[in-house]
C-alpha cells in the first residue's frame, strides 16, 4: 500500500523531531550539524550560541568561542557565514574563486600579508596593519576598510589562511591547515553540499532548497551547474518527495516523516534551521514571521530580535528577551487564537529558566564542567 501523503501537521512534527536533538558534547553537535550559521547580534546571545543551547547538554553562552581552539571546526561560508566541520571544509576547497577585489585595489598586498602571517603565526589584524601599513580601500558597502584586513579576509576565503580564534570578537588569522586527503572531484563535492543542505533543513520545499543552493555561490563559487546536476541525481533514490498543499517537499528517502514532535517549549533564534526558511515556516505554522533587526523601529511588528516560540513543535508566538541589571526580561506574545493556559505558561517558564542558566545569570546553577570531547 502506498503511504499516505504527509500533511502540514505531519511535516511540522517531523521537522521538529529531526532538528531538535540533544548531544552530550559540543564537538558531537558540530559534527552532526556540519554547518552552523553565525551572526554577531546578541539578543540575548549570538545566533550560534542560541542554536547550540538547543542541541548541546549543559551548553553556556560563549562556549563555542571559548573552546574554539580545541574543536575540530573552521570558520567558513556555505549558504551563509558560520562554522563547518573538516569534512564540509573539504567540500569547499580548493575554491575556484575569481581574483579578489583587494588584488586590484592594492596589488601585491595579499602576498605580503600571507608571508607575514606565515612567518609570525596567528596574527591579529591590527598587528598586520601596523607591520604593513594602514592603507584604506573601498568596500562592498560603499565605505572604506583597512586594506590589510580586506586582504586577510580574501586569503581566508581562498583557503590560504584560517581563523585560529577570536579576541573580543575579532578574528585572529593563522596559516591554513593542510588536508591529509587529496581534493574531492567536483561531482563528489557538489553531491556532498546538496546532502548537507538537505540534512540541515529538511523537510523543505523544493523552491527553498534551490534558493539555498543558490546562496552557496559564495561558499562554492563556480559550482552552480554542478549543484543543480547533483540535485537531479539525488532526486533519483536518495530524496523522497510529496506534494503538500501545492508545495513539493523533499527529505532524505531513508527517513520516515511520521514522527512525534518533542514536547515542551523552545525559543529559537531567527537563524535556527527550524526557522530560517520563512516559506516553510508560514506553510507549516500558519503565520508569517519576520526578522526585524534591520527594520526601522516604528515599522516593527514582532520586535528587534523576536525569537519564535515553539510548543510541542508548533510555533504559537514569539518572545523578545533582553538583559537588564543582571536579569533576563521577557516579552512573550502569542499568535491570535492561541490560548494562554497554565500548561503553556509552565512550559514557557521552564524555557526561560533554561535561558537564565545558559546565560549564567545570578541565582542560576553554576556551569557544569563540559563533557570531555572525544579525541
Amino acid at each position: 500500500m502506498t503511504p499516505a501523503a504527509p500533511t502540514p501537521a505531519t511535516l511540522r512534527a517531523y521537522a521538529a523531531a529531526r532538528t531538535l536533538w540533544r548531544e552530550q558534547t559540543l564537538q558531537a553537535a558540530l559534527d552532526r550539524l556540519g554547518f552552523l550559521q553565525a551572526d554577531p547580534i546578541r539578543a540575548p546571545a549570538r545566533a550560534q550560541d542560541l542554536q547550540l543551547m538547543q542541541r548541546v547538554r549543559a551548553y553556556r553562552a560563549g562556549d563555542l568561542e571559548r573552546r574554539y581552539a580545541t574543536l575540530d571546526i573552521e570558520e567558513d561560508s556555505l549558504p551563509n557565514y558560520g562554522f563547518v566541520t573538516p569534512e564540509v571544509h573539504r567540500l569547499l576547497h580548493p575554491r575556484a574563486a575569481r581574483p579578489a577585489r583587494i588584488e586590484h585595489d592594492a596589488p601585491g598586498l595579499s602576498e605580503r600579508v600571507l608571508a607575514h602571517v606565515r612567518e609570525h603565526g596567528p596574527t591579529h589584524p591590527r598587528r598586520v596593519a601596523e607591520a604593513l601599513g594602514r592603507t584604506r580601500v573601498g568596500n562592498a558597502w560603499g565605505g572604506a576598510s583597512s586594506a590589510t584586513t580586506r586582504a586577510l579576509e580574501a586569503l581566508h576565503h581562498a583557503g590560504h589562511l584560517r581563523v585560529t580564534h577570536r579576541e573580543q570578537g575579532v578574528k585572529v588569522y593563522g596559516p591554513a591547515r593542510t588536508h591529509a586527503q587529496p581534493p574531492l572531484d567536483t561531482q563528489a563535492r557538489a553531491e556532498g553540499i546538496v546532502r548537507l543542505i538537505v540534512n540541515l533543513y529538511a523537510p523543505l520545499p523544493r523552491q527553498s532548497l534551490t534558493y539555498l543552493l543558490g546562496l552557496c555561490s559564495y561558499g562554492a563559487p563556480g559550482m552552480a551547474a554542478d549543484l543543480r546536476a547533483a540535485l537531479t541525481r539525488l532526486q533519483d533514490g536518495w530524496l523522497a518527495s510529496a506534494s503538500v498543499n501545492g508545495l513539493t517537499y523533499l527529505w532524505p528517502a531513508h527517513e520516515s516523516p511520521d514522527r512525534d514532535a518533542p514536547g515542551g517549549a523552545r525559543l529559537l533564534t531567527p537563524f535556527d534551521p527550524l526557522v530560517w526558511d520563512r516559506r516553510r515556516f508560514e506553510h507549516l505554522h500558519g503565520w508569517t514571521y519576520r526578522f526585524e533587526a534591520y527594520t526601522p523601529p516604528a515599522r516593527r511588528t514582532f520586535g528587534y530580535y523576536a525569537l519564535p516560540l515553539l510548543v510541542s513543535g508548533r510555533a504559537v508566538g514569539w518572545a523578545n528577551l533582553t538583559l537588564r541589571d543582571g536579569a533576563l526580561h521577557s516579552d512573550v506574545q502569542l499568535t491570535p487564537g492561541t490560548r494562554r493556559t497554565a500548561l503553556l505558561d509552565r512550559a514557557v517558564n521552564a524555557e526561560l529558566g533554561r535561558y537564565r542558566t545558559f546565560l549564567g545569570l545570578p541565582g542560576t546553577p553554576p556551569p557544569e564542567a563540559p563533557p570531555a570531547e572525544a579525541s
